[in-house]
Formats: C-alpha cells, structure tokens, sequence
C-alpha cells in the first residue's frame, strides 16, 4: 500500500510514458511497452501494469490494436478548414447527424474491435470524426455511455415469451444466450458484477425471467435467486477467458492455434520424460479442447447439481 503523500507508482510510470509521448521517442503507431514489459522495467506488479496501460487509453494516449498490442494512438482529426478559428460556431452549431444512437453503436465498434480498456470518449470521437466535446451533448459520461451500450447488447438478446418447457431447458436457454452475447462482445464481462450490478433495466428484467424458470419447484425465495444468481455467474466466470483470450493475441500477436504450435516442442519433452503421465494421455488422444466445448461440459454439471438440489428440496416436501 503507498504511504500517505506519495505518489501511487502507477501514475508515475504513466507520467513517463506520457513524456515519451509527448518528446516524439514514440510516435504514433509506435507500440509502447506491453504489460509484461512494464513489470520488467519498473518492478511493479502485473495489476499495476494493467492499471498502467488503462490510464493511458482513457487519456486519449493509447489504443489497443488486434494482433499488434498498445500502440500510440493518432491525434485527434483536425476541424474541416471552415470550423477553424470559430469555437462558438461550432459549438452553436452541432452536428445534424451525431445522435446518441450512433455514439453508442461506434462505442460498441470500439470496444468489441480493441477491448474494454480501449473505450473512451476521444475514441469515439475519433471514429465519428467529430471533437469530443461534441459527444457530451448526447451522452454526460464514459460511465453513462457503458450503460447504454450494455442496454443495447443485452436488448438484441431476446428471450421467448412461451419458454420451452421445464426448468433445466430454460436454465439451459439463458445461459447459452449470455454465452453467445459474451462471446460476441466480450467486454461485456468487464461490465458486470454480482456483488455490485449495474441496475440495468434489461438485466433485472432477465433476473426475473430466469427466477420464474423455477418457480413452483418448492424453493424458497432466496435458493431460487441463488440458483439464477449461480448459474449467470458460471457464465460470467468463463467468459473472463474470452477476455484473456482477446488480450493475448494483441499482447503476442499470435492466435491461440498458433500459440499452442509455438509449445509443441516443450509439451513432447515434458510428457515424454514420464513425470505427467496423466496429462501424457492427453497428447495420445488428440483432445479436441476450446471454450465453447468447456462452456457445454461445465452448464450440464452444473445444472446435474441444481437437478439434485431441486429434488432434494422437494423430497423434503413429501
């Protein structure tokens, strides 16, 4: 923990890649250092790092770019020649075509193109070639600006008025629905807490559709809650991967395919030295092994145990 007075190192490892910004050693386009290389250099610790690189890209300084890493981010576009020289026109006259709908769609473009990390209002801003200023007529924060796009991702994610029958399939039917909106925005899963949830409106309307799932099984109010509460949590939990995934193909530049070839040669002279004979039988099967196939084993043994819950509870009843 820093001392009272000092200053946290975080910010001054940011005010120094900022100087190198500023001094022209990195120039836009230029990669600055990564999180691993942060550590290295300053002898901080990994979350520090991170917390490096998100300061950076909420100032305007950097952005992510897929398979290439942080990277200096451009200057914000110049005004078309007539605007120049005439702030208080500009600022009269807003541009016809900047709503809120579209602030909030580019804000989704971003984020699902370069991460969570990634979104800011310059960003935005940059991407609609308009100032910054200009989005605050529409959206007052950064923070307001992430609720709406968590409403409009989770608005397409459309439940069925009639669901299909039986607790386990609706249980199945949410839960492969949050997986889906998780693996095609996977920044979503930075938004979302379940100890402190964003009171989003779609969200609780969801809560509410998956408590009803079961209703009537003989639970009290509480298991029935901790039930939804579990299984968006399993979701949650394995959508965090998503997010790794994503960050260390831009760290590495590297899918995961060939990231994995990259390790062959280690993993042959580790199972054939005999140590790890049960991971040995791993490389003799050819295990076919992504997320979406954990994702699958992982909801069906959960909800064998809710099943065995739900039936224990009901025996209780009889």
């Amino acid at each position: 923990m820093d001392r009272p007075g000092t200053e946290p190192p975080y910010r001054r490892i940011v005010a120094e890649i900022r100087r190198r910004i500023v001094a022209g050693e990195l120039r836009p386009g230029d990669r600055v250092p990564s999180t691993r290389q942060i550590t290295a250099e300053w002898g901080v610790a990994m979350a520090t790092a991170t917390k490096v690189l998100t300061a950076l890209r909420e100032a305007g300084l950097v952005r992510a770019v897929p398979g290439v890493g942080t990277v200096v981010a451009e200057p914000d576009p110049e005004p078309p020649p007539a605007a120049r020289g005439g702030r208080r026109r500009m600022a009269r006259d807003p541009d016809p075509g900047l709503t809120r709908e579209r602030i909030v769609h580019t804000a989704i473009e971003v984020a699902d193109a370069e991460g969570f990390a990634a979104l800011s209002m310059r960003q935005v801003a940059i991407r609609l070639g308009v100032g910054t200023m200009a989005l605050y007529r529409h959206v007052p924060s950064r923070d307001d600006l992430v609720a709406l796009m968590v409403e409009e991702v989770l608005d397409k994610m459309q439940l069925p008025e009639t669901p299909p029958p039986g607790w386990r399939a609706q249980l199945e039917l949410i839960t492969r629905l949050r997986w889906a909106v998780f693996r095609q925005h996977p920044w979503m899963h930075q938004t979302m807490s379940l100890t402190r949830p964003m009171l989003s409106p779609q969200g609780m309307a969801q809560t509410d559709w998956t408590m009803r799932a079961v209703d009537g099984l003989g639970l009290d109010t509480p298991s029935m809650f901790y039930i939804v509460v579990s299984t968006a949590g399993f979701a949650h939990g394995m959508a965090a991967n998503l997010v790794w995934e994503s960050e260390a193909e831009q760290e590495s530049g590297l899918t995961d395919e060939e990231w994995m070839a990259n390790q062959d040669s280690t993993l042959n002279s580790i199972f054939e030295s005999g140590a790890m004979p049960m991971l040995a039988r791993l490389a003799e099967i050819d295990l076919e092994f992504d997320l979406d196939r954990l994702f699958e084993f992982g909801l069906q043994r959960m909800l064998d145990g809710v099943a065995v819950f739900i039936e224990g509870r009901s025996s209780a009843l009889d």
